[in-house]
């Protein structure tokens, strides 16, 4: 920072000169080719750059479509040069954030984005992390032109004036946000990196513990030690804001974790009476779903009520210890033994009637206790990691706007 305000300071003491939009350099509309054309897209090399292709990204060297010469000649797009900065002005995301990348090769536009090569006192880059600062303020002129979807009128935006200082501070400002974005990218890797590796390490104890037991556990067929019920009934539309506890089979998927002693959702007692009972300590495990690795996931039924639960859902009642089990059924030894009883295609199942044909390794109830105390243990960590790594990573990049906004504000210089 002290290498910017020296040149400030050294360069533009008096403030900078703020330009509009329109002044900074030559700009380019987007058309889209004819897709009846095939030779406008048939063996094209020239990237086409449409919204979908700026979807998180702020650099755009490669596209989903490519377009010929021909089409470039024989339409309205133009062959928009390299270095330039290209900006979707019609979408329906327009109320949320204004996508803007750099552009290093040439290219062609779609017809809801514009593009601008800037001119020689300002550096493309620069005139990128100046966009992305101000897009909420650019995103004040979007207008809704039908539907969800939103416009930036060509007038307002080419009026919207930004500050150019000499290049000299823009490259000291560009060469300051890039080390900054760099440290914060290998800084969330590393995050990423250790939470993932927490995950392997945990799945790795939890499938030794339970999924690999000693010569002298047994393993059993869980319908020999257990009591399958099949639930029923039970839609969305039956769910009240109060009464008795439900446990729908699509909240498994999205809601529970290992175990719970609340639920997402109620029932009237009238439907409750008519659906599948879990009492404390019985599993509840789901037999549909629309992919092989979730169907069967299990969730233990720990409060102190009665709950119920409805369709594509089973009921497990047994005297283990709830957690014991519904840990197997996330092993990996688990899962390959489910594959062979999964049918269907588009709806994966697994039957009640498949599931009781798998062995299950029993120690005693103490042993399976000791088992659970260490795997909660282990997964309060992984938890505790993966809810405090996007709070980290939304504080550094918080950070990093605080710095980016601050070395990109100036003083404007008297008229």
């Amino acid at each position: 920072m002290n290498r910017i305000d020296k040149l400030i300071q050294e360069l533009c003491p008096e403030g900078v000169r703020y330009e509009p939009l329109s002044s900074v350099g030559e700009w380019f509309g987007g058309g889209t080719p004819s897709k009846a054309r095939t030779d406008y897209w048939e063996n094209g090399t020239i990237p086409w750059i449409s919204p979908k292709d700026m979807s998180g990204r702020s650099v755009i060297d490669s596209t989903v479509d490519y377009i010929t010469e021909a089409a470039v000649l024989g339409s309205a797009t133009k062959l928009v040069p390299a270095n330039s900065i290209a900006i979707v002005v019609r979408s329906s995301i327009l109320d949320r954030i204004l996508p803007t990348a750099f552009v290093p090769v040439p290219a062609a536009l779609n017809q809801d984005m514009k593009a601008v090569v800037p001119r020689d006192d300002i550096l493309p880059v620069y005139l990128l992390h100046q966009l992305r600062s101000r897009g909420q303020e650019i995103l004040r002129f979007a207008r809704k032109t039908g539907g969800s979807v939103s416009s930036i009128e060509s007038a307002k935006l080419f009026a919207f004036r930004l500050p150019v200082p000499p290049v000299a501070v823009q490259q000291e400002i560009v060469s300051l946000l890039d080390a900054f974005a760099s440290l914060e990218s290998e800084l969330e890797s590393e995050l990423e990196s250790e939470l993932e590796a927490r995950r392997k390490q945990y799945a790795h104890y939890r499938d030794t513990l339970i999924a690999s037991p000693g010569s002298d556990t047994p393993k059993l067929p869980l319908g020999e030690f257990a009591t399958l019920v099949r639930g029923n009934g039970m839609p969305k539309t039956d769910f009240t804001d109060s009464g008795v506890r439900a446990i729908h089979y699509g909240q498994i998927y999205t809601y529970y974790g290992t175990s719970a002693t609340e639920t997402m959702s109620f029932v009237s007692p009238e439907s409750a009476a008519k659906l599948a009972k879990v009492e404390p300590g019985d599993l509840v495990i789901t037999n549909t779903s629309e992919n092989i690795e979730d169907v069967s996931k299990a969730v233990a039924w720990l409060g102190q009520e009665q709950a119920v639960t409805g369709g594509h859902a089973t009921v497990i009642k047994h005297q283990q210890n709830p957690k014991y089990l519904a840990y197997y059924f996330q092993t990996a030894e688990f899962a390959v033994a489910k594959r062979k009883y999964a049918s269907g295609t588009k709806v994966i199942d697994v039957s009640a009637k498949s599931l009781a044909k798998i062995a299950i390794p029993l120690p005693p109830v103490s042993e399976q206790e000791r088992i659970v105390s260490i795997l909660d243990r282990l997964s309060s960590l992984v938890n505790d990691l993966g809810t405090n790594l996007p709070a980290e990573i939304a504080g550094r990049r918080k950070q990093y706007e605080y710095y980016r906004e601050r070395v990109l504000t100036f003083k404007e210089i008297a008229a």
